[in-house]
């Protein structure tokens, strides 16, 4: 009995042990298996950063290629630029015709008093006031300084695009300068001719037209100017009515201004038009018509320098 137990647990025992060997096997097994997908998986992965780097290197070349060449465009545009500019200005410089322009927009803004004197002529013992406010359109309200401002302004314009300096009196209606200042401001300031601006008043409504004024032979203060200033008068007058269709009222001459006798250069006055007739008033105030006016003025100081 005792010899047959000892059989059986033997045979359990055995049969145990075959049990273990067996999971251990399987285990054995299965872990290989894991390593061997783990493996295979880690090669796959390598090979895939492998293929990316391959493709980026080529890439990034590229890109530092594009960015380059990019660089050389730019630095090639800034230079054609700046060639062109540097053309642009030399060119600009080549058109300028060594003449200089002093341009003085009539009187100045009713708000801004000028009322004290100053003497009409150096040496003088008469005053007047250092400026007023001229006139007004009878029919556009538009005050005169305002008119004398905006064509002066575009005839600036048009005569710097004609290759011309211009020297300005003023540039709004704000700023205080007496009308001996102008004079001396246009000569200062290099001018070599001094353009007045100015547009007329009458009692009598039927008055029209454009004329001139000029220092005589005999002003006691500019006579040596007399004969430049009447022909600077002369060519702005006639190409001005030639150009707007203005009556031509002719040349006169006045020593009484204080802005003629303080004049260092050939001075002139151009009354554009009379503000209290109709017909001039509204004129004056057609944007086609100021352009007329302003291309008349420029026309005739191109004649006065034989251009």
């Amino acid at each position: 009995m005792k010899q047959t137990k000892g059989k059986w647990f033997l045979l359990v025992l055995l049969l145990c042990m075959a049990v273990v060997a067996g999971i251990c096997v399987v285990s054995t097994v299965k872990v290989k298996k894991k390593e061997q997908t783990v493996a295979a998986l880690e090669s796959e992965v390598q090979k895939k950063e492998s293929e990316q780097q391959t493709q980026q290197q080529p890439e990034t070349e590229t890109q530092i290629q594009t960015e380059a060449k990019t660089e050389v465009q730019t630095e090639t545009q800034t230079e054609e630029i700046s060639e062109t500019t540097t053309e642009t200005e030399t060119e600009s410089r080549t058109v300028e015709n060594g003449h200089v322009v002093a341009i003085d927009p009539g009187h100045q803004g009713s708000w801004v008093d000028m009322s004290a004197q100053e003497p009409s002529a150096p040496g003088s013992a008469e005053t007047k006031a250092k400026a007023t406010t001229g006139t007004q359109g009878r029919y556009t309200g538009v005050p005169e300084y305002q008119l004398n401002l905006d064509i002066s302004l575009a005839l600036q314009k048009e005569l710097e695009n004609r290759g011309y300096r211009v020297v300005m009196t003023r540039t709004d209606n704000d700023t205080a300068i007496s009308n001996a200042e102008r004079a001396l401001k246009a000569y200062d300031e290099g001018g070599e001719i001094y353009v007045r601006i100015h547009a007329n008043g009458s009692d009598d409504g039927s008055v029209n037209g454009a004329l001139g004024m000029t220092p005589s032979y005999d002003n006691a203060y500019v006579a040596d100017l007399a004969e430049d200033s009447y022909r600077l008068t002369e060519c702005i007058l006639n190409a001005y009515c030639e150009k707007t269709g203005f009556a031509n009222l002719g040349i006169q001459y006045h020593d009484d201004m204080t802005g003629i006798n303080w004049s260092k250069i050939p001075v002139m006055i151009l009354e554009m038009g009379f503000m209290t007739n109709e017909h001039d008033d509204t004129a004056m105030q057609d944007a086609e018509m100021q352009i007329n006016m302003v291309n008349g003025i420029a026309d005739g100081i191109d004649q006065y320098f034989g251009r």
